[in-house]
């Protein structure tokens, strides 16, 4: 295994990373970006209330992205071992 393909696996891992991380981080960053506003409006100062929402749109964000990110992780696991495979057979 050369360093160009290790350079390739780590490049391929933090694309994965963030893929992955992506979606739930984006639901977090809204719906906590629409409760500050919210609170600065209203000047309601609650934690929970920046809490709750956030927490649950997170847990939408996974079930509704949950079988991309699955099969994203699956292809990615799958052509690592392969690749595992390939190095151990040279």
């Amino acid at each position: 295994m050369t360093e160009a393909d290790v350079a390739a696996l780590l490049r391929d891992a933090m694309i994965v990373t963030l893929v992955l991380g992506g979606p739930p981080l984006m639901a977090g960053l809204v719906v906590g970006l629409l409760i500050s506003l919210l609170q600065a409006v209203t000047q309601i100062n609650e934690a929970t209330l920046a809490f709750v929402p956030k927490v649950l749109a997170i847990g939408v964000a996974m079930l509704l992205a949950g079988s991309y990110m699955f099969s994203t992780l699956a292809d990615y696991t799958r052509g690592l071992l392969a690749r595992m495979i390939e190095s151990g057979a040279t």
